[in-house]
């Protein structure tokens, strides 16, 4: 067999550092991922579709046997740790702020379309790192935020399988940070709404399991919303 696993084996079974089971989940889909609108911290409730979306995902989650749910208090995140926690046998649910979604500002509730054409968005997307959104926050505050968090609830609750339900943006830069990726690169990570992806922590190795698990795998080639510009849009310009 090739010897990689023999690496892993050994790193997982080391006593020192946080030990323990991250389970990352986006919240459902809502109305806005549909437009494509920037909800960042407003209260935007899950869409029927969502709420299916994320009770699909806790059928996935009954063999991964979470311990605890740890969530974003925003709406349609504590709405999916809610549909989780009851399609799981009912497990404890804990709000933290620090997993809430990035303060983005006079950005939040904008499009897409709206935004393409923005210069401070251009530069955002260009050098994420170096850029702060709107609402003051970089990406590697973000970051820090996100990773903080989750090593604090492992430290907590050590040898727990722990079911984090976040946002995406929070969840690709945790993965970045878990799997040593660069984080300029952090949204080549595709994380859709309530999909699963899970990192074991052992002290300061990390093995990914798992990443964006999907019930329905082909939503993985599916545009999250429309690129298309609406007629109200198309007359504005």
């Amino acid at each position: 067999m090739a010897l990689g696993p023999f690496f892993v084996a050994q790193k997982l079974t080391e006593i020192s550092g946080p030990r323990g089971v991250a389970l990352l989940m986006r919240h459902g889909e809502t109305a806005w991922n549909r437009q494509g609108r920037v909800m960042g911290r407003n209260p935007v409730e899950l869409s029927d579709e969502g709420r299916a979306q994320v009770e699909a995902a806790a059928r996935c989650a009954v063999p991964l046997k979470p311990d605890l749910i740890v969530t974003s208090p925003l709406v349609r995140a504590r709405q999916s740790a809610e549909i989780v926690s009851a399609g799981v046998g009912g497990i404890e649910i804990v709000e933290e702020p620090a997993i809430s979604e990035v303060l983005y500002g006079r950005w939040e509730g904008k499009t897409y379309n709206d935004l393409i054409h923005d210069e401070y968005y251009i530069n955002y997307r260009k050098s994420p790192v170096e850029h702060p959104t709107p609402g003051g926050e970089t990406i590697a505050g973000v970051q820090a935020r996100g990773v903080k968090a989750i090593l604090d609830a492992i430290n907590a609750h050590p040898g727990l399988r722990i079911l984090f339900v976040s946002h995406g943006d929070i969840i690709r830069t945790v993965l970045c940070h878990f799997m040593r990726l660069d984080l300029q690169h952090f949204h080549r990570l595709r994380i859709d709404n309530a999909t699963l992806s899970a990192i074991q922590i052992a002290g300061d190795f990390a093995e990914v399991k798992f990443l964006n698990m999907l019930p329905d795998p082909g939503r993985a080639f599916v545009s999250p919303f429309s690129t298309a510009k609406t007629r109200e849009t198309s007359e504005q310009k």
